[in-house]
């Protein structure tokens, strides 16, 4: 079985979940809460019209969100719209699977890498280095069934710390972070196949993670330990404004 860009769109809300989903028109609305694009975005189930935009539009700002669409692989319409308007594209993400069975392979060593939840206080101080702050994390809280963190040491001191959830038979981690101090030295990698190891022990067959384009140490990461492109998507944030 093969992981398709619907999957990725299934597993996006289903693990990394916003605190609410609204069906407005054509559009579905989430309220993130400062919970970053990916549970702000709007996305469209349907042909959408300027009018459609417009409510759109106003929704999101009573939630005190900037207008944010996600633009998926069918939504050339949508995107041409937006384009019009004056939307700009923001944060062109690709998204990334590969079977479990490959990225475990190699396993890290067993004192490298461990499942911890709910997550401790220790990875909470390197998400917030990060950049992944409280916010952040409360979609992690949100999350339904099976999911846990991943505490990452080297030298015998915490160095990295993400968080990995399931739906069905797909697990996807989010909020990889590596202290800068404890870089290059292989740890992402080591962080991938224990995400990959926890996901098979759930029932799990493959592994999927996003990350933007322009991360190019990310991408050329995944790429080098077996996980290929799946799906690619962007966002249409209103012109002049920013989210984060």
């Amino acid at each position: 079985m093969s992981v398709t860009p619907e999957d990725i769109y299934r597993l996006i809300d289903a693990t990394w979940p916003p605190v609410s989903i609204r069906k407005l028109g054509p559009f579905r609305i989430r309220e993130g809460q400062g919970g970053g694009s990916r549970v702000s975005a709007a996305t469209a189930e349907a042909p959408v019209s300027p009018p459609d935009i417009e409510v759109a539009e106003a929704e999101m700002r009573g939630l005190g969100q900037v207008p944010l669409f996600m633009i998926r692989h069918h939504d050339a319409g949508l995107d041409a719209a937006l384009d019009r308007q004056g939307y700009r594209v923001k944060d062109p993400v690709t998204a990334y699977a590969a079977p479990v069975e490959r990225l475990t392979a190699n396993l890290p060593p067993p004192v490298t890498t461990f499942d911890v939840w709910p997550w401790l206080a220790v990875q909470g101080e390197i998400w917030d280095a990060g950049g992944i702050g409280p916010e952040r994390r409360a979609v992690m809280d949100r999350a339904q069934g099976n999911r846990t963190s991943i505490l990452g040491r080297i030298d015998d001191r915490p160095a990295a710390t993400a968080f990995v959830a399931m739906s069905g038979d797909l697990g996807m981690i989010h909020a990889i972070e590596v202290s800068p101090r404890f870089r290059r030295r292989g740890l992402g990698a080591r962080m991938i196949q224990a995400a990959a190891r926890w996901t098979a022990r759930q029932g799990g067959r493959h592994l999927c993670l996003l990350v933007t384009r322009a991360n190019g140490p990310a991408n050329g990461l995944y790429t080098s330990i077996g996980m290929t492109p799946v799906g690619q998507y962007h966002y249409r944030i209103h012109p002049g404004e920013d989210d984060d």
